[in-house]
């Protein structure tokens, strides 16, 4: 990363690693970098970051997915646990998928200690079984399918001619292969009960490229792809597709690890406004959990195959900045 761009191209929005493990780190050095070349110190900026709460639970039989069955990959960590919490805060039963185990069971465990109801299925999306296993556990445990957030992603942040075959590869077939996989087995369980939601992760970043993001660009853009094909086809079915372009967003695949909390603070408040011209912050992961539930509800029953971005304003264009002495 550059001292300029945002961290689109490396942000993850499950915490999945590659078989290596390479996908992450890529992430973790890009920021570390950025971070580097601001300057960060401990004695650089001060004040209060924006800080999103978690969503507040409401109270049996008010909550506006009251029994609806949810369904989440990629729910491990980052955007996905925080739409997996706020589904079930507002009554849901969520089914959700990740490829690290203790994480997943974690995750579980505090939805379900906070009165929700969740169930981990360990799997992986690259691997078509295992994605099929999971939708059909998750439709037969709850009864079905009635919102479907395919959120499992990795990022890829190399050059092109640094990048090699398998890189390119694991990101498609993570990013992008991941979410026709999943697409492909819920939307049986939807065309059967002829309704349904769809929600598919996209990025900013197929909107607003980096050099070093063509890998997850185009895994991204696919993925818009995707669901405006889907949008028309299964639309008479009853069944809403949309896609979902976060922006930066603090996550631990986003925050590089060791890093303590008043240097982290201290980097994003530099970070936003360079990166950011309409917020000027990253988002928190709460905050895009709150877009997906708006996306899944009935407020927007005529909306789909759009792209929808929340992303602080990062897409919708930049400050120009004059040569010193213009």
């Amino acid at each position: 990363m550059n001292t300029e761009a945002n961290t689109n191209a490396d942000v993850r929005t499950d915490g999945n690693t590659g078989p290596d493990g390479r996908s992450a780190s890529l992430g973790r050095r890009s920021l570390l970098g950025g971070a580097a070349a601001l300057g960060l110190s401990g004695a650089l900026l001060g004040g209060a970051a924006h800080a999103a709460g978690a969503p507040s639970r409401s109270r049996a039989g008010e909550g506006r997915f009251q029994g609806k069955s949810v369904l989440i990959t990629g729910a491990t960590s980052g955007i996905g646990r925080a739409t997996a919490k706020a589904f079930a805060a507002q009554g849901a039963h969520v089914g959700f998928c990740g490829r690290r185990t203790e994480l997943g069971r974690q995750v579980e465990r505090e939805i379900r200690d906070a009165g929700g109801e969740a169930t981990y299925v360990q799997a992986d999306v690259r691997v078509e079984a295992q994605v099929r296993a999971f939708v059909d556990r998750v439709a037969s445990r709850y009864g079905g399918i009635d919102v479907a957030f395919n959120n499992a992603g990795i990022g890829g942040g190399r050059l092109p001619h640094e990048m090699s075959v398998e890189e390119w590869d694991d990101v498609q077939a993570t990013n992008a292969r991941g979410v026709f996989l999943a697409l492909k087995y819920e939307v049986p369980h939807m065309l059967r009960a002829r309704r349904g939601v769809i929600i598919c992760t996209s990025s900013s970043a197929a909107e607003q490229a980096r050099a070093n993001s063509a890998a997850y660009t185009a895994s991204k853009r696919a993925v818009q792809g995707l669901v405006k094909s889907a949008a028309l086809a299964y639309g008479p079915a009853g069944i809403r597709v949309n896609a979902l372009l976060p922006g930066t967003t603090d996550t631990p695949f986003v925050r590089p690890p060791g890093i303590p909390d008043a240097d982290w603070l201290k980097y994003k408040q530099a970070w936003g406004p360079l990166n950011v011209d309409g917020l000027e912050r990253m988002a928190a992961a709460e905050e895009i959990a709150s877009a997906v539930l708006g996306l899944a509800s009935d407020d927007f029953p005529y909306m789909t195959g759009a792209s929808i971005a929340v992303d602080g304003g990062s897409t919708a264009g930049r400050r120009m900045i004059q040569p010193s002495g213009a």
